[in-house]
């Protein structure tokens, strides 16, 4: 009978053990769960920036030249809605051009980029709509009542195309010498 006893007593020993054991990590936990805290997540979301232009003209591409009759050229830039910051540029490439009969001028807000000729640039700040900038000032070309057929001997053609870069590339001196440099040509 001693071996019984000795079994229900390391049975209710056992029992006992296990239920303290089960109120203490009940305590423990509850304590563990009150010392801990979370915080709403954050998400940064990163998009990337672009500048978007086009070079559009409505007047055409061939034009007979006539002394004393200006030719109609209305090359725009236009920069894009929502377009970053950006430096503007033109390059006004003259083949065979009598400059001395057949003239124009740059549209005001360029400036000629020095030690490049035929680069005009300017900074364009970013807008929500569609901002537009003549190249040629009045949309004319003059050609003078003085030239004659012999002053050209040859076809002669003005090229223009359109650039952009961002503004600031996170140095607060970023030229626009600094940004042609930049700027794949070919």
């Amino acid at each position: 009978m001693k071996t019984r006893k000795n079994n229900g007593i390391s049975v209710r020993l056992l029992v006992m053990i296990l239920a303290l054991t089960l109120i203490i990590g009940g305590i423990v936990g509850g304590s563990v769960a009150w010392l801990t805290a979370t915080t709403p997540s954050v998400t940064n979301t990163f998009t990337v920036g672009d500048i978007d232009i086009e070079l559009t003209e409505t007047t055409g591409a061939g034009y007979k030249v006539i002394p004393g009759v200006n030719i109609t050229k209305d090359p725009k830039v236009t920069v894009k809605a929502n377009s970053e910051n950006c430096w503007l540029f033109v390059k006004i490439q003259e083949t065979n051009w009598p400059a001395s009969k057949v003239t124009y001028s740059i549209a005001s807000g360029w400036s000629e980029l020095t030690g490049h000729t035929g680069v005009y640039y300017r900074s364009v700040s970013s807008s929500t709509s569609d901002q537009v900038f003549p190249v040629i000032k009045d949309n004319k070309i003059t050609v003078l009542d003085t030239l004659t057929k012999g002053e050209i001997t040859q076809q002669f053609s003005l090229t223009i195309k359109a650039y952009a870069i961002q503004l600031n590339n996170g140095a607060s001196d970023f030229t626009p010498a600094d940004a042609w440099a930049q700027i794949p040509t070919t």
